[in-house]
């Protein structure tokens, strides 16, 4: 793949994963079911893949297609946390918390095989906590603002989704290894759809015949933009895992927590920008120095 192209895909991706969930926000906001969300987005992704994967001849093995299940239902249950934390808790605040990953990482390594974190690590560990006081407050204790951080309902849902998507993205790998980009993205998006459907139809048909439903009360640009920034974010996901370093591609994707913060102040008027925004900044550097150490 040309260097441009590659790039470009970073950088899709980079923004297409905060606007994705500011959209889910938005539909949270008008009354949309996370789980109603959720199966419309597969729905929509399914919908758009389906021509071409008519002209494709269904993978074969065993491995592909376990992989594949496994990606789609972690992906599912991930998600579906993520809208149902968005719900509840600032956008700003949510998503710097993705800093957290490769802090999460460190832990079975120590628990299970006794490794001891490096001068850096500890550095990296310390910026993440740093930034979460600034995150939530300068004027509290750390041991408070820290406190306050694990007691939000919103962030420990997105704490629970931060363990699923790391799941998910060990299975996409796989799944990546013994096929394409393309391949790997229809099928989660089918995969998805099918798992999603038996739990989000009811709350989809309620939204949709209600006076405020997502054809009514929403307009259709928000569950299209929904989808399609949810597929750019997946597909340029894939492209760049197969191009770049695993740990490289997750050091760049740190850049859209800042952008999490612009979108919560912009669209939703969430306060306190400049400190959550310093917050994210510090974070982020830690999460990138854990990584790419």
């Amino acid at each position: 793949m040309p260097a441009v192209l590659l790039w470009l895909c970073v950088a899709v991706r980079i923004v297409a994963n905060p606007c994705s969930n500011a959209l889910q926000k938005l539909l949270t906001v008008r009354g949309v079911a996370p789980l109603a969300i959720i199966t419309l987005t597969h729905a929509g992704l399914s919908v758009v893949v389906a021509p071409w994967l008519a002209t494709q001849r269904l993978p074969s093995g065993h491995e592909f297609w376990s992989y594949s299940l496994l990606a789609a239902a972690l992906a599912i249950a991930g998600n579906w946390l993520i809208v149902e934390a968005v719900a509840r808790s600032d956008l700003s605040v949510l998503g710097p918390i993705n800093s957290y990953k490769p802090v999460v990482s460190l832990i079975p390594g120590m628990l299970l095989l006794g490794e001891r974190p490096g001068g850096l690590d500890l550095l990296g560990i310390g910026l993440v906590l740093a930034g979460s006081w600034l995150l939530l407050g300068k004027s509290e204790r750390t041991h408070d603002a820290l406190a306050r951080l694990a007691n939000d309902r919103g962030v420990q849902l997105r704490f629970m989704a931060l363990v699923l998507s790391a799941g998910e993205a060990v299975f996409l790998k796989r799944a990546l290894l013994v096929s394409s980009p393309g391949v790997a993205f229809s099928w989660w998006a089918v995969l998805g759809f099918l798992l999603a459907l038996p739990l989000g139809f009811r709350p989809l048909m309620r939204a949709w015949m209600s006076r405020d439903s997502t054809a009514v009360g929403l307009g259709w640009w928000r569950p299209t933009a929904l989808i399609a920034t949810t597929g750019l974010m997946q597909y340029c996901t894939l492209v760049t895992f197969r191009h770049l370093p695993v740990g490289v591609a997750l050091a760049l994707f740190q850049l859209s927590t800042l952008l999490s913060v612009v979108l919560g102040y912009a669209v939703f008027r969430e306060a306190h920008f400049r400190r959550r925004l310093a917050g994210a900044t510090v974070m982020a550097g830690g999460a990138i120095l854990l990584i790419w150490k």
